[in-house]
């Protein structure tokens, strides 16, 4: 699985084409080719870009942890699914964002890409500004989920 390492400010044009930070394209050298898979997220009003082989992964886990034929599950697929757009990289290294997806985020003119484990988040910049603010909540959000614990070895 690829780190997708940094932030970056992006510029969306009028068609809703956004070029890919030139650290991300050398980051997912191989995931060019294969194309990318971009949704709504769950938790927040951004949007989310895997490539293929994470997405696929994130599918095996949902596969694992689901049953099409249990009500409320079908449900969950439906609504997990809905929002969904394959994304191809084009020659440019611009990917285009479909209408709706720009209109859940609120993205327009400005973008921000964000890097993490496996995925890149998408947001509007204000609204990215707004959540990556390092503060107290993040510090102790932090000493809950990783302090405590000494469970990784530094190669002893």
């Amino acid at each position: 699985m690829v780190s997708f390492i940094g932030d970056y400010s992006c510029k969306v044009d009028s068609k809703g084409r956004v070029t890919l930070p030139s650290a991300f394209k050398r980051q997912m050298k191989e995931s060019v080719q294969e194309g990318f898979v971009l949704k709504s997220d769950v938790f927040e009003n951004c949007l989310i870009l895997y490539p293929m082989k994470e997405w696929e992964r994130q599918n095996q886990i949902i596969r694992a942890k689901t049953n099409p034929y249990n009500k409320e599950h079908a449900k969950f697929l439906r609504m997990f699914f809905s929002g969904t757009a394959e994304v191809i990289i084009d020659a440019s290294g611009r990917a285009l964002i479909p209408k709706k997806l720009l209109e859940y985020a609120g993205i327009s003119g400005e973008a921000v890409m964000a890097g993490q484990y496996g995925k890149i988040e998408i947001w509007a910049a204000d609204r990215y500004e707004k959540v990556s603010r390092a503060d107290n909540e993040f510090a102790s959000m932090a000493e809950r989920i990783l302090g405590g614990t000494n469970d990784i070895t530094d190669g002893e």
